[in-house]
């Protein structure tokens, strides 16, 4: 899961995701949405493929990519249940901030 974090830190691999949500392109449909050369989208598409958040498919002479929807749902769930589980210590913490103002 830590290739798929860092994965996402970069603004324009979150981008092609957006982009992948919708439906699946070459890497040349992708490059068409960017400012930047499309070696660079090979290499974020590769990054994206080496953390799980995409598969590719060739079909004749290009290969296409699709979202990981399986990945990506279990970065989500992991992501909903580290929020889930701070809820209460914020609570806490809260907690303690109104008894050390009471004294």
């Amino acid at each position: 899961m830590n290739d798929a974090f860092k994965a996402l830190a970069d603004p324009t691999r979150r981008k092609i995701l957006q982009l992948l949500k919708d439906k699946s392109m070459s890497a040349g449909e992708v490059a068409e949405h960017f400012q930047i050369s499309k070696p660079s989208i090979s290499h974020h598409l590769n990054l994206l493929k080496q953390a799980g958040l995409v598969l590719d498919e060739r079909q004749g002479q290009n290969i296409i990519y699709t979202l990981h929807t399986t990945v990506v749902a279990d970065v989500i769930g992991w992501m909903f249940s580290i929020a889930h589980s701070d809820m209460p210590a914020k609570k806490h913490s809260n907690d303690i901030k109104d008894t050390e103002g009471s004294e």
